[in-house]
């Protein structure tokens, strides 16, 4: 923290220079915005994650390698976190693993391998954060989508497309998908039955032969009230008599009337008199910019401007609102449709902040009061403060003399980012506000360079890294991925990188597309839509009225230090045991602890190094204080799992989109493809069930989500996890709710049973998450015969491990299986295992190897730190891909510069 207060040290004395001239009760005002702003810094610095991965796509049995860089204010490497978790949620919202991982510096290396079984084709979107992000919106955690093909047991490829006319009870969707086996041969004349989920029902089904190029048309007609708005079409072919491929693909229909135009005026207002410029977003119902042409026009028709986007869907115009007036929008979107938007009305009375940022010298700022406003607070002072992290580095006053104000904020005074311009009235309210970039080309420059233009196969390379500051060598920690681009194809402008990540979208509130595009190649035009970006996208991770009304976000969690596992040591009675002792083990390490609770049993291990899945043993039979102790762990915060929030980021397609790569790794993977021939025989043990309870037979399977018990590995408290891992459920205060009935206003609650028998949600606590042999939750109940029993909506099934039969046991045997409350035995979410990123060492040129190097990712290496001495050369060998091999190198240095580069070579 000690950095932290020397950089906003600096900041106060260089705005003191500033202030020097100030009238007295005018620095007061200005002093008041200061001093909470910096309490905002002091007592809730800001963490960023970012991750670096080696590839934008993979396979089933691939290694994902990444680089997690966490960082404060200013982009330095921060020192406050030293844990950094990394969720993997599947396109079925459900948490597929949480990665946890030690930050030494900052920085923290992980890797997950995409195992088969665990990991299916589909969209996962991955986020990562610190328990101190926890305290502030979720929207600022680091969110990626990574599209993972299947290409070892694929026995069917396919092609997917729709669209949707209607809406509602008319609503008609039109499906059209195509056919292959694993070898692309089109599958005609095949037998395919369908459906269709939504809302965990079947609204549609059928029968259909695919055409010569192995083509079925489904027409959808919901037979139900309302339409689709997120379903899933579900086909079972016929490959062969005995051989049924299902394929499964999302629906979230469109419509031409679902296009949305927001209206966003500079400075936050449209204000009569003034020529505001305004900037302008389109979407359609997925959230993904959409383009369009149209025209500005008033009340009594009269065309005033041509519009059209510029980017995305996003562009600007001018509009001199006058009184009595109202305008609207006419537009045609890229799809064709038209409609109508109303502009946001103007205000009688204003000022407005307004920004020039096309000078690479200072954002050159006019303050435009119009009349009314003016003739109302003449002379009267007003203050400008510019920040940029929520750090002041600029601060100036001015008296409204004039209708209009100029001034030049020097762009040198700020790092490379986001600046928030606010202008403040003279009792210190924001009254105006402006983003714009500050986009630097003075800052890190980052280079690599082979020592050959071109190279053979599996021939030696060796790969010069330089970093520079100006002219200085530059201290940095970086990471860099080499890939055969022949593999791994990419759209560079699409891409989630540390420039995109740092700099702009972590600090924006909603989704960027297309994100990388703003730094790939940077040019005029794309610094203009870069302003426009800025012009109407949300960004409030705190608001200037928040702050000087005092109300920030409440801190409940402070930045972990190290792993620990915390809780209460209490005797049967419920009281707590005051200086019992604890001894905490890891069978098969050497780490062993003891610790002795507080005066109110609370116990903390803390410094904790052990792997995930470990075993560690808790034991308080040693505390001479409590008379059969009970012990009692803290539960671990986390995040709650929610679908991914940029659904545009999906890949529909991922068989035809990802081909090449899926391709290469069908023969890298070829081997894998032997697991199927094994048989196991004999009968398969029956499981247990709701089906098992006459009270819960009436419940059908096919309306059930079943949760492994495996799933519950490293999960302390069974209510807690349950509260993030029931798909379909809501919990809220003490109990869980059918999502949608809840939703739509319904508060009746859900009834919980365990092994059959009927509990609350308290009664979970009894329940240890190793116990677990599955979890089943209903959100219907067709027949009713559990609702109407127990005035309840929806079942949550909790069925434990059954114990094997076998002969009768001794009443000392029986006592042995009851948990000992004095002994805890857990497996607590451990850090993830490390692992090398493996590169073969072709030494003899000469040597004939006997297998091909199929490797998409050349290289990879996250440790990767620079000196000011300069001189740093990598070395790896080459696969045998030809083509055009592709090296990225990011990271960040020690004054929290942040930089990219690309750099490719040739394999010939």
């Amino acid at each position: 923290m000690r950095f932290i207060k020397f950089a906003i040290a600096l900041i106060i004395l260089s705005v003191t220079v500033q202030l020097s001239v100030f009238a007295q009760q005018d620095s007061v005002v200005l002093d008041n915005i200061l001093k909470k702003t910096k309490k905002v810094s002091d007592e809730r610095p800001v963490e960023k994650v970012y991750l670096h991965f080696d590839k934008p796509y993979y396979s089933v049995a691939d290694t994902i390698w990444f680089k997690a860089y966490l960082t404060m204010e200013q982009n330095l490497l921060s020192q406050l976190s030293k844990i950094v978790y990394v969720d993997v949620i599947s396109n079925k919202d459900s948490l597929v693993q949480t990665i946890k991982l030690p930050v030494t510096g900052g920085v923290a290396y992980g890797n997950i391998p995409l195992t088969p079984g665990t990991y299916q084709q589909g969209n996962y979107y991955f986020k990562a954060y610190t328990l101190w992000m926890l305290n502030f919106d979720d929207a600022y955690f680091f969110s990626k989508t990574i599209p993972v093909g299947e290409a070892i047991d694929k026995q069917l490829n396919t092609h997917f497309s729709y669209k949707t006319t209607g809406a509602d009870k008319a609503q008609v969707i039109d499906a059209v998908v195509q056919f292959k086996n694993r070898d692309n041969v089109v599958q005609a004349g095949k037998t395919v039955n369908w459906k269709v989920l939504s809302n965990y029902d079947i609204v549609s089904k059928g029968k259909g032969l695919t055409d010569q190029n192995g083509i079925l048309r489904i027409k959808i007609d919901p037979r139900k009230a309302e339409g689709i708005q997120n379903g899933e079409l579900i086909t079972d072919i016929n490959l062969t008599e005995k051989d049924v491929q299902t394929a499964s693909f999302k629906l979230k229909p469109t419509l031409a009337s679902a296009n949305d135009l927001q209206f966003f005026p500079e400075g936050g207002e449209l204000i009569t008199g003034i020529a505001t410029r305004i900037g302008f977003k389109a979407i359609n119902s997925n959230g993904v910019g959409i383009n369009l042409k149209g025209s500005i026009v008033d009340n009594g028709g009269n065309k005033l401007s041509d519009i059209s986007s510029s980017n995305l869907g996003m562009g600007s115009f001018y509009l001199n609102a006058e009184a009595g007036k109202s305008y609207k929008a006419n537009v045609t979107f890229a799809d064709g449709s038209t409609k109508s938007f109303d502009l946001p009305k103007s205000l009688e009375s204003g000022i407005a902040a307004q920004v020039n940022n096309t000078d690479s010298l200072a954002f050159n700022l006019k303050i435009v009061a119009n009349d009314p406003y003016y003739q109302a607070n003449k002379g009267k002072t007003l203050f400008i403060v510019a920040t940029n992290g929520g750090i002041i580095y600029y601060a100036a006053k001015t008296k409204l003399n004039t209708q209009v104000t100029s001034a030049r904020i020097p762009k040198d005074k700020f790092p490379a980012g986001i600046v928030q311009i606010t202008l403040f009235n003279e009792t210190g309210n924001p009254i105006s506000e402006r983003l714009a970039f500050n986009y630097r080309t003075d800052g890190l420059k980052l280079n690599l360079k082979s020592d050959l233009p071109t190279y053979k196969p599996r021939q030696k390379v060796k790969l010069a890294v330089s970093a520079k500051d100006g002219e200085q060598l530059a201290e940095g920690n970086f990471s860099v991925s080499v890939t055969d681009e022949q593999k791994v194809l990419v759209d560079e402008n699409s891409e989630i990188t540390i420039l995109s990540s740092l700099l702009l979208t972590s600090d924006l509130k909603g989704y960027v597309e297309k994100p990388n595009y703003y730094f790939n190649k940077t040019n005029a035009k794309k610094l203009a839509d870069l302003d426009v970006l800025l012009l109407t996208q949300g960004f409030r991770r705190y608001t200037y009225k928040e702050i000087i009304d005092g109300k920030y976000p409440a801190i409940s969690f402070l930045p972990e230090q190290d792993m620990r596992l915390t809780g209460t040591l209490r005797d049967r009675t419920g009281m707590p045991v005051r200086k019992g002792t604890l001894r905490l083990t890891v069978p098969g390490t050497t780490q062993a602890k003891e610790v002795m609770t507080t005066a109110l049993g609370v116990f903390s291990f803390q410094n904790l190094t052990f792997q995930d899945s470990s075993d560690v043993v808790i034991n308080a039979k040693y505390s001479v204080n409590g008379n059969g102790p009970m012990i009692m762990l803290d539960g671990q915060p986390a995040p709650p799992v929610t679908g991914n929030p940029h659904p545009g980021e999906e890949i529909t397609n991922i068989d035809s989109a990802m081909s090449s790569y899926l391709n290469n790794s069908k023969r890298q993977y070829s081997y894998l493809r032997t697991l199927k021939e094994v048989k196991i025989e004999g009968a398969k043990a029956k499981r247990p069930s709701h089906s098992d309870y006459p009270s819960l037979s009436g419940l059908s399977s096919i309306n059930a989500t079943v949760i492994e018990g495996d799933r519950f590995q490293g999960c302390n408290i069974l209510a807690l996890c349950l509260q993030t891992m029931a798909t379909g459920l809501t919990f809220f205060e003490d109990k869980f709710y059918v999502t949608r009935d809840y939703n739509a206003g319904s508060r009746v609650p859900v009834q919980i049973f365990l092994n059959g028998m009927p509990i609350d949600y308290i009664g979970l606590g009894s329940v240890q998450s190793s116990d677990v042999e599955n979890v089943e939750v209903f959100t219907r109940d067709d027949l009713g015969t559990v609702n109407r029993m127990y005035n309840t909506n929806g079942v949550l099934v909790i069925n434990t491990k059954k114990v094997p039969k076998g002969t009768k046991m001794s009443m000392e045997e029986f006592k042995k299986l009851i948990p000992d409350p004095a002994v805890l035995k857990i497996k607590p979410k451990g850090y993830s295992k490390q692992r090398e990123f493996y590169m073969p060492k072709y030494v003899n040129a000469a040597a004939t190897y006997n297998f091909n190097d199929l490797r998409s990712t050349i290289y990879w290496n996250p440790k990767v730190v620079t000196t000011a001495a300069g001189g740093l050369s990598l070395e790896y060998y080459n696969a045998d891909g030809k083509g055009t091999y592709k090296a990225v190198i990011e990271g960040v240095d020690k004054n929290g510069n942040v930089s990219r580069a690309v750099y490719r070579y040739t394999v010939k």
